[in-house]
């Protein structure tokens, strides 16, 4: 089965998201796919000349195919450094779904394969009866889920496989992402992983690595897409 797009769900937040997204971008585009990433919901964002800017969604502008507007990327773009719905209801701003939805579209027209990144972990609330799951859910997307390698992860993996299963949406497999260099029996944590996850491991990343060499860590990830 081939998908134009997949959504990146996190373990957690700040476990690499961006990183694995930015990578599997470059890894699609190394395969011959005109791809783009997109970034429906952000927070912590800086004021700009032109606008509200967020480095995530920025970086993953800066890895995509050709040139598309920021907007188009990232149709939400919220100033405080919190939860979204959190910072949407301080700044008066309505988050749902029908915009982000005509970004995501617009995209789709443009690009043969558009690569989703969520907002935190996979239940984090965007207004209320809203959560970032419903993005992958209401638009029917394959997930790919990135572990943040580090103590701790082996639970908030499979609970994020499970929660992931029980929503109905296909879980194509995972991402180790190393963010603790230093982590300990990190071999064996990965060996538990692939036992326990009831998806297979599409590329493990390396600390630290630029997303243009992290993108030949994840050809499985970009064959996995079709």
């Amino acid at each position: 089965m081939s998908y134009s797009a997949v959504y990146i769900a996190g373990t957690d937040t700040g476990i690499g998201k961006t990183h694995a997204a930015c990578a599997l971008i470059h890894a699609l585009r190394k395969a011959g796919h005109t791809t783009c990433g997109m970034k429906p919901v952000a927070s912590g964002c800086e004021s700009t000349p032109q606008g509200l800017r967020n480095e995530d969604a920025l970086a993953l502008q800066a890895a995509s195919s050709g040139s598309v507007d920021y907007d188009v990327i990232n149709p939400i773009a919220l100033s405080e450094p919190m939860a979204p719905h959190l910072a949407a209801a301080h700044e008066g701003v309505a988050i749902s779904l029908p915009p982000l939805r005509r970004a995501f579209d617009q995209l789709c027209n443009s690009y043969e394969r558009v690569v989703v990144e969520g907002v935190g972990g996979w239940l984090v609330p965007l207004a209320p009866g809203l959560s970032a799951a419903d993005i992958a859910k209401e638009w029917k997307l394959p997930v790919i889920l990135v572990v943040g390698l580090r103590l701790g992860c082996i639970n908030h993996a499979l609970l994020s496989a499970r929660a992931i299963e029980t929503d109905g949406c296909p879980l194509l497999g995972w991402i180790g992402n190393t963010i603790d260099p230093h982590m300990l029996a990190l071999d064996e944590n990965l060996a538990t992983l692939r036992e326990l996850m009831p998806a297979p491991c599409l590329g493990v990343l390396p600390y630290n690595a630029a997303p243009e060499h992290a993108a030949t860590h994840l050809q499985a990830a970009a064959a996995a897409l079709g």
